[in-house]
C-alpha cells in the first residue's frame, strides 16, 4: 500500500527532476536563439524560483510534519 510520506517523496521528485530538465532546456534555447535571448532568460529565472519555493514548501511541509508526530 502506498503511503502519503511515498507520494510526497515521488512528487518532490519529480518537481526537482521537470525544474532541473526545465533549466537545461531553457540554457540551451539561449545559446541557440539570439532574438529570444530575453524570453529564454526570464524563463530561466523563473524556473529556479519555482525551484526555490518547491523545495521551501517541501521543508515546510517535514517541519510540521515532525513537529505533530
Amino acid at each position: 500500500m502506498v503511503t502519503l510520506d511515498e507520494i510526497s517523496k515521488a512528487v518532490i521528485t519529480l518537481l526537482r527532476l521537470g525544474a532541473a530538465f526545465r533549466l537545461v532546456y531553457c540554457m540551451v534555447r539561449l545559446e541557440g536563439a539570439e532574438e529570444e535571448r530575453g524570453q529564454c532568460k526570464k524563463r530561466a529565472k523563473n524556473t529556479v524560483l519555482f525551484y526555490v519555493l518547491a523545495e521551501s514548501v517541501w521543508q515546510i511541509k517535514e517541519m510540521v510534519f515532525y513537529y505533530y508526530k
